[in-house]
């Protein structure tokens, strides 16, 4: 399974926990949490769902129409495996659960997700983003007198985006520590691929 599928699956599993649900509200709820830039078809949807149907994580369930005419609803709720194979999914806390297209889903679902599995995922994410700053920001001194300003602008802007993430990181893992609720974010500071913060940056 490609890891997109893998975060889909785990997108699938997390909405379904909070209850039943067809396949136009999964694909309308999907596509405000992964924020991908496009839109998620129903040809990257429904594979996804035949899969976990296979493999027994979820199962149909037929709602009656509101007219004779038109065909059942078809709705899908977790098993006993689906729950327990999300709830075992969000206690890894390894290098995929802070990528860029891992980490948002991930982080939408932290309400169900222990205090240290929380921070191990924020400190995680934090750190590969510094990473990421420090290699950027080397290769924008060495750049920027060779290409023309537009080039360094986005080069810029790819900086400042990091940046702001770290900063916003930074800040939930001092609330968590403390025990509290992080104050009000702007959406300036959320991360790419939260349901608020955009598409994942790819500098």
């Amino acid at each position: 399974m490609t890891r997109r599928a893998e975060t889909i699956e785990l997108a699938v599993l997390g909405l379904l926990h909070e209850g039943p649900m067809h396949g136009y509200e999964l694909r309308k709820r999907l596509n405000l949490m992964l924020g991908w830039g496009r839109v998620l078809s129903y040809g990257s949807l429904y594979p996804t769902l035949k899969k976990m149907l296979r493999t027994g994580l979820i199962e149909e369930a037929e709602l009656g129409s509101v007219r004779p005419s038109r065909r059942p609803r078809i709705t899908y709720q977790l098993t006993d495996d689906g729950h327990h194979r999300f709830e075992h999914l969000m206690t890894e806390v390894g290098p995929t659960a802070w990528e860029d297209e891992t980490f948002g889903v991930r982080f939408a679902f932290f309400g169900r997700t222990d205090m240290e599995s929380r921070l191990r995922v924020l400190e995680g994410r934090r750190s590969r983003l510094q990473e990421r700053l420090h290699r950027v920001q080397a290769d924008l001194a060495r750049t920027q007198k060779e290409v023309d300003r537009y080039a360094a602008e986005l080069q810029r802007h790819g900086v400042e985006s990091v940046e702001r993430e770290v900063d916003w990181l930074s800040r939930l893992i001092d609330a968590e520590r403390r025990g509290g609720q992080p104050g009000p974010v702007d959406g300036a500071h959320l991360p790419a691929g939260t349901p608020d913060g955009g598409p994942p940056d790819r500098t």
